[in-house]
């Protein structure tokens, strides 16, 4: 059986975070640069492995604190960014949507508007110097109180834009266990407003009831994983009809113990029920595998032939963000490889 390889096939990638981008080798340069004594879990040489459960998820997010400490200054900040595009090029992405809240950095960097300005011009940077073009999603935290989610989507709204180098959309991370979802309506309402994608993370920690929570009270365009619709039949309907696309990271699904392998992932079962399914790396620095092995995983591990690969690819293209005009040539360039001939 012939494939074509996974990594030329033109995609969106829409749910990778600004920390949990970085490289391993980059995340120990700057440790040492800045005097950080990294956990050995953050050495890049073994890929996570947590219990679905708050005690996995408190080490997970330890983890994360402790890689973010090491993004101190500007240059730093736009290293991420400028590594992120290269690496996703390498993979095909042509339009990458990266996920950062601002208000971690700002203590570094003078305040949250700079933190957010930085990233704004690495993304600019990013899109003229790579063939990735990288927007930016704004996140507010789901553990902070939700008028510090509504200042954000006040900045957020600031720097809306259509193209690269500009806010594109609105999130809302961290574990889904915390907060009251209904209380960050006000911000996601901020960020509809001006235009803004909503795309909040749910339905991966908790299951299809908080989907069908987020889906009431935030009304998202995506949503961060939202892969445990799958487990009720109904959520999953209202999911396909509300056109509300998927943002499914299986990776992040294993490493988190939301599922117990790769081929457990519920792929098949979004898919046949119609659901807009857009694959995601989410934090490869923890997870390990970066965005074209949730194409290759879709490939080996759920059957999927070259046309469903292309569809997982037009599905994130066409969820995206990105301006009309480079949606039609991504979704040609999908053709152009669906129509090349494959090789040995």
């Amino acid at each position: 059986m012939h494939h074509r390889p996974v990594e030329t096939l033109p995609k969106a990638h829409l749910h990778l975070h600004f920390t949990g981008s970085m490289r391993p080798a980059t995340l120990r340069e700057l440790a040492a640069e800045h005097g950080v004594r990294l956990p050995p879990a953050l050495d890049g040489r073994r890929v996570l492995s947590l219990s679905p459960d708050v005690r996995g998820w408190f080490r997970f997010q330890r983890l994360y604190d402790a890689a973010r400490s090491c993004v101190r200054t500007a240059d730093d900040m736009r290293r991420v960014v400028l590594e992120a595009a290269q690496d996703d090029a390498a993979e095909g992405s042509r339009w990458l949507e990266l996920q950062v809240d601002p208000t971690t950095y700002g203590a570094h960097l003078g305040g949250t508007v700079p933190a957010l300005e930085v990233v704004l011009d690495a993304a600019r940077e990013a899109s003229a110097t790579t063939p990735t073009a990288v927007a930016v999603v704004v996140a507010a935290s789901r553990t902070r109180h939700p008028l510090d989610a509504r200042a954000l989507a006040r900045l957020a709204a600031r720097y809306a834009g259509e193209g690269p180098g500009t806010v594109v959309g609105f999130g809302l991370s961290n574990d889904e266990r915390a907060g009251t979802t209904a209380d960050f309506a006000a911000a996601f309402d901020i960020a509809r407003r001006a235009g803004l994608a909503c795309v909040p993370h749910s339905g991966e920690l908790l299951g299809a009831g908080h989907v069908a929570h987020t889906l009431d009270a935030l009304r998202p365009d995506r949503l961060g994983h939202g892969v445990r619709s799958a487990e009720d039949p109904a959520v999953l309907e209202r999911v396909v009809a509300a056109g509300v696309a998927l943002e499914v990271c299986p990776t992040s699904n294993v490493s988190l113990g939301v599922a117990h392998d790769l081929g457990s992932v519920p792929l098949r079962t979004l898919l046949d029920a119609g659901a807009r399914v857009a694959l995601g790396a989410d934090d490869p620095l923890l997870f390990g595998p970066r965005l074209a092995a949730q194409y290759r995983s879709a490939r080996e591990d759920h059957g999927l032939d070259d046309a469903g690969l292309a569809a997982l690819a037009r599905s994130s293209i066409s969820a995206s963000r990105a301006p009309a005009d480079v949606r039609r040539e991504l979704l040609a360039a999908v053709d152009g490889w669906l129509a090349a001939p494959a090789d040995g």
